[in-house]
């Protein structure tokens, strides 16, 4: 079993909920005995969650001369490590909701360790609920302990994204349609309410009508179109060419980028 006494600093706490990082005034490692690099959440993605839960894995590079023997990742938001926010429900603060990494050796001084955050929109599967305020940035503290029980913690080491997932639909006529004449373009942009649990229209958001036209690779930006809203988005364009319709929203710090499926219309 690894030891846990130098795990004494941190408070016991769950990823995603209020906690308290010790020390955490300042952004720079609390030690500089322990080594970090390489922290990446998910790959380096945005953490994108829908409608059911999301396992996503942290992982980093540990480096001491006595070797490793834990590390801990934490998600946070807040004026600083010290006063977190409370973004959950104060009852979920306990040992059973936290869990250390996974380490493996790759030499006798380096080591590199991996934790799973599971994040669950609706708390009757289990886990803690995310609301749709938790959508947004996140800080990212990060602690190594070596086998020493030397150890080094940054507040603030990197920062992820958290969002909601968006959907876009597309849907141009009509088909066939005459050469010169009156396009309809529609669609609909909605986003995970991790509140209610489905899918709700993307208000007032700036979407760009892009064209392909046929037998080519590349999209083109006809137009931009705000949603309704309730999400919906609607425009004409005169029917030039044969070529594909789609909508492309570019996101927002809270829902990512979105493509809707290119739409093919037969121009006579």
């Amino acid at each position: 079993m690894r030891k846990r006494a130098a795990f004494a600093v941190l408070s016991a706490v769950t990823a995603l909920a209020g906690f308290a990082v010790p020390g955490a005034q300042a952004d720079e490692p609390q030690t500089t005995d322990v080594q970090m690099s390489d922290v990446t959440f998910d790959g380096g993605k945005n953490i994108v969650v829908g409608l059911y839960a999301k396992t996503v894995t942290v992982s980093g590079t540990f480096t001491h001369p006595s070797g490793i023997q834990d590390a801990d990742f934490v998600l946070w938001r807040g004026p600083d490590g010290a006063n977190p926010y409370e973004t959950y429900d104060d009852r979920i603060v306990s040992n059973q909701y936290h869990y250390h990494a996974d380490c493996v050796a790759v030499s006798a001084t380096t080591s590199t360790c991996e934790q799973t955050f599971s994040l669950e929109p609706d708390w009757r599967y289990g886990g803690t609920a995310l609301t749709n305020a938790h959508a947004g940035t996140w800080k990212v503290s990060v602690m190594g302990v070596a086998n020493d029980d030397s150890w080094t913690q940054t507040a603030s080491y990197t920062t992820t994204r958290l969002q909601r997932q968006s959907k876009l639909t597309v849907d141009a006529g009509p088909e066939p349609v005459a050469q010169g004449k009156t396009l309809t373009v529609t669609g609909r942009l909605t986003r995970a309410d991790w509140n209610n649990l489905d899918y709700f229209g993307y208000s007032n958001q700036p979407v760009k009508l892009q064209f392909r036209k046929a037998g080519t690779t590349t999209y083109t930006t006809v137009k931009t179109v705000y949603t309704s809203s309730t999400g919906d988005l609607t425009t004409t364009v005169p029917a030039a060419e044969d070529g594909y319709w789609r909508w492309n929203f570019t996101g927002t710090s809270t829902t990512p980028a979105v493509k809707a499926t290119g739409d093919f219309v037969d121009v006579q």
